[in-house]
């Protein structure tokens, strides 16, 4: 066969060219291969349906992406506090600033991830029951805590101190547990807390003795305030501030704006206060009446301690989960009062109210 080149150079250039113009084509090829392979991936992934979607019976956790929705968990008991389980939708109205507002969402016996928080009085007055109060908590914790659960441990006396932040860990939250002791004097200090307005919280000039507001203050806006789903701090005290920056008011608000329910255990020992008395309880009552919770008195008594924690336990898992969009779609940060009522005339235990504080993505979407 006659050669097409008039020179070795000339074939040689013809091959050079071919063996590019080969790699460019495979390359070509690989390239277009890549996206095409990702589409399909994407799509197939698109088209797979969800585990956990939600629907009007099971609320989920996109709630907090939608600011005008308001998210209600609740216990229903009868007249003897027992708790009545299983109730339909339409069984509650609910109001908002006593208008009625429209359930759009509603389950029984939700099974969304518990967020909880542990704040145990270390001061002078808790010396005769703070092992009582460390040994059955950390029983509780084991019992109560399940899969995707996260729990702290903080504790307060002349300062405030997070033990432990968020873990599912049951080892590390008893730990920190079992590692409190009593401090009644020395200088006051507040350990700075990871998030948002973390840091010493000022009490010079003021007695120190218990920082029992600032403690639920920090916990709230600190703590609970940068989570979602299901919010509930337990304290373990006696009720006694002594020396906080924040008042009960204040407490009660951060509370409320991070959706947190409280529970208060009286714990005390009562000969400690001799003849000045003992009134904890009074400002206990509106802080766990305007959460949701409730005070529960154990005294010093080791199974009334437990049978409290067991309560706690049975409503933490026997709320109801209610959500509605708001008549009212102005958040201007002001306070709107719920009411829920049951129509067969139960007792409904839940928060009374929320702050319609803005959105603060739509805000700055607004901004752009």
């Amino acid at each position: 066969m006659q050669s097409l080149f008039r020179s070795p150079m000339q074939c040689a250039q013809f091959c050079l060219i071919t063996l590019c113009l080969s790699a460019q084509f495979v390359l070509a090829q690989d390239v277009q291969m890549v996206p095409d392979q990702q589409d399909r991936d994407a799509a197939q992934k698109a088209q797979t349906p969800k585990k956990d979607e939600p629907d009007d019976q099971q609320p989920a956790t996109t709630f907090r992406a939608n600011a005008n929705v308001v998210q209600l968990f609740f216990n229903v008991k009868d007249k003897k506090g027992a708790l009545i389980p299983n109730l339909a939708k339409d069984h509650f109205d609910v109001f908002e600033d006593h208008k009625p507002q429209t359930i759009k969402y509603f389950a029984v016996d939700s099974q969304l991830p518990l967020t909880l928080g542990i704040l145990i009085d270390s001061s002078a007055s808790q010396e005769q029951v703070l092992d009582m109060e460390k040994q059955v908590g950390g029983a509780f914790l084991a019992d109560i805590l399940r899969d995707k659960d996260m729990a702290f441990v903080m504790d307060f006396n002349i300062g405030v101190s997070l033990l432990q932040d968020f873990t599912g860990s049951v080892r590390r939250l008893k730990e920190a547990l079992y590692s409190v002791k009593i401090n009644s004097g020395g200088q006051a200090a507040v350990a700075g807390i990871p998030g948002q307005g973390g840091g010493p919280v000022p009490t010079i000039g003021q007695p120190k003795g218990t920082l029992l507001y600032d403690a639920v203050y920090l916990a709230s806006h600190d703590e609970m305030a940068q989570q979602v789903d299901r919010k509930a701090m337990i304290l373990l005290t006696d009720g006694e501030d002594q020396g906080s920056q924040y008042k009960i008011t204040e407490a009660i608000e951060a509370a409320q704006k991070s959706d947190t329910i409280v529970y208060v255990l009286l714990c005390a020992n009562r000969g400690f206060y001799g003849f000045s008395g003992y009134s904890g309880d009074s400002e206990m009552k509106k802080l766990t009446n305007e959460t949701g919770g409730r005070v529960i008195d154990v005294g010093n008594k080791t199974d009334k301690l437990k049978a409290a924690f067991d309560e706690i336990s049975q409503e933490l898992r026997s709320q109801y989960n209610i959500g509605y969009t708001p008549t009212n779609p102005v958040s201007n940060g002001g306070f709107r009062k719920i009411e829920i009522r049951s129509k067969d005339g139960y007792k409904i235990q839940s928060r009374s109210g929320y702050f319609a504080v803005p959105n603060q993505s739509a805000e700055s979407n607004n901004k752009d």
